[in-house]
């Protein structure tokens, strides 16, 4: 009998835990199968909020979005850095340089005036006709054309490295001052066969020999410095930028490089009468993560003799 009693009570107490529980749960607005189905997972990366979940199918999902709340808090300093940003594009430059002058020269090489006998006692290191002359001299049978200086586009790559690159506050976040420090590789790749010998006097000469690769590379250290606006300093995933600016930069290596198969590769450093300092104008464009930039020069890529104002387009990576 004692037995049955005490049976009976075990059971009267599984039955009111098990009631305790259900009212618990219901009061906390939990379902037995919202409690079955698995939760999604979230995950914070600087700025971006990723949730995982499941698919009807049961398949794995991703939804990302922005995290305003840590935008709002980086907006509380006035100072943002970024390390290692990078540019990937392509040269060209726009030829101003006097070649009727210089077939003038070639034609009467003992003259000392200007092509047009208006000035007397020509310089010969300058971006006269006579300086043109002098540093890609020509028979006069075969005069020097813009031709011979022609690029090909899509192998004249222009890559930078920005050591880093740092924006300042100046009103409510969406007017700043960007400047960055960083080294720019420029590769001029010549369509002709032209060859740089370097010396005393660098000349540029006709070549006999086809080349299979021929090309120039200069590299400067430089600092570009840009006002910069931002449309939506709390969401930069959809703000629109842009910045203008100035850059200067120094020449710090030259040199070509030529493939053929007379001479096989052939490398050879030199200043190849190129401007040691660069100044130029220097630009940047974009929509949240995508961003342009575009610079050019006010400076000739050379010291005398060709005119010519090279220019860079591109795309821009991991900047603001």
């Amino acid at each position: 009998m004692k037995h049955k009693v005490l049976l009976c009570l075990l059971l009267v107490l599984c039955v009111g835990l098990a009631q305790g529980q259900n009212v618990d749960t219901s009061h906390q607005g939990i379902t037995a199968a919202a409690v079955a189905a698995p939760l999604p997972d979230t995950f914070w990366i600087k700025g971006l909020i990723i949730i995982k979940g499941k698919t009807e199918k049961g398949r794995n999902s991703y939804k990302i979005y922005s995290d305003t709340a840590y935008a709002r808090a980086k907006l509380k300093k006035n100072l943002h850095t970024r390390w290692f940003v990078f540019d990937i594009g392509f040269n060209n430059y726009i030829d101003r340089s006097e070649y009727n002058g210089a077939s003038y020269i070639a034609w009467y090489p003992n003259t000392t005036n200007f092509y047009n006998g208006a000035m007397p006692a020509a310089k010969t290191y300058d971006y006269s006709g006579a300086g043109l002359a002098t540093f890609a001299p020509r028979e006069g049978s075969e005069p020097l054309t813009p031709a011979e200086f022609k690029l090909i586009t899509g192998k004249s790559i222009n890559f930078n490295i920005w050591l880093f690159e740092q924006r300042l506050n100046i009103t409510k976040h969406k007017l700043n001052l960007l400047y960055a420090l960083g080294l720019e590789m420029n590769n001029f790749r010549y369509a002709r066969n032209i060859t740089y010998q370097p010396g005393y006097t660098t000349r540029i000469i006709r070549d006999t020999i086809e080349f299979s690769k021929n090309k120039l590379f200069a590299e400067y250290i430089s600092i570009p410095v840009m006002l910069n606006f931002n449309s939506n300093p709390a969401r930069p995933n959809r703000a629109f930028q842009a910045s203008f600016g100035v850059s200067g930069g120094y020449l710090i290596k030259s040199r070509t490089k030529q493939i053929s198969e007379e001479r096989g590769k052939v490398r050879k450093t030199d200043d190849f009468n190129l401007n040691k300092w660069r100044f130029g104008l220097t630009s940047e464009l974009g929509y949240g993560p995508v961003k342009l930039y575009g610079n050019f020069a006010l400076t000739p890529l050379h010291d005398y003799g060709l005119q010519q104002y090279p220019f860079s387009i591109g795309l821009r990576l991991n900047g603001f």
